[in-house]
């Protein structure tokens, strides 16, 4: 009984410990980590393991290095963010891989870059002729950006003539049943008018899973 308690104990530590760390390496998605990001993430998943299932080792002996791990991470992510230098040599550096609706070879060979890995990329964006691309670049998290030629990039408004209004991000002033006093703030409104809003449409608070407020003064309820 002791012993599952404490495998449970450390199992749920480690549980917090180790999402604690992966928050402090930012938000980053999985793809968009550098090589130094993703080497230390999965030293993290190796040594979160050993506390799990070796309980006759103190958890101590865990949970320095993880912590080590951890502060290297976030010293390193400081470094680079003041450092060009450090960064290129952590991260990398973006490569052009085609210029002028030209492959460069050379490029290519020193990512490792081969032809079929240009054109599966191309498929992905629905490009199937590498003659519509104008430039590309290699990201330094492996993606491919493309730039298409002029004459192949879809219209726009602003290519027609045509004047737009603005449109923002909608502000949430209800979620989940709870009210957010901040969003509200930062509109310069409050609560009182929004009771009144929800009133006039017979609407409780507690009862919405989601009230947005537009840009263009609509409003916008879901109840639950």
């Amino acid at each position: 009984m002791l012993l599952l308690f404490e495998q449970v104990y450390r199992t749920v530590f480690v549980y917090f410990l180790v999402l604690l760390m992966i928050r402090l390496m930012g938000k980053r998605e999985l793809g968009q980590l550098s090589p130094f990001d993703f080497v230390v993430a999965i030293i993290i998943a190796d040594l979160a393991v050993i506390p799990m299932e070796v309980t006759g080792t103190p958890l101590w002996h865990s949970i320095i290095p993880l912590l080590t791990l951890g502060l290297l991470e976030v010293i390193m992510s400081y470094a680079t963010l003041f450092s060009r230098p450090l960064r290129c040599i952590v991260c990398g550096s973006p490569q052009v891989i085609i210029k002028n609706n030209r492959l460069l070879r050379k490029e290519m060979r020193k990512a490792r870059y081969n032809i079929d890995d240009i054109l599966g990329q191309l498929r992905e964006k629905g490009i199937v002729e590498i003659s519509d691309v104008e430039s590309a670049v290699l990201e330094t998290s492996g993606k491919l950006s493309v730039i298409l030629k002029s004459q192949h990039r879809p219209v726009t408004p602003a290519d027609l003539g045509i004047s737009t209004p603005y449109e923002g991000l909608p502000t949430v002033l209800v979620m989940d049943g709870s009210i957010m006093g901040e969003n509200l703030k930062e509109i310069e409104l409050d609560e009182k008018w929004l009771h009144e809003k929800l009133k006039e449409r017979g609407q409780d608070p507690k009862k919405i899973l989601l009230a947005t407020l537009g840009t263009d003064g609509k409003l916008f309820i879901n109840e639950k």
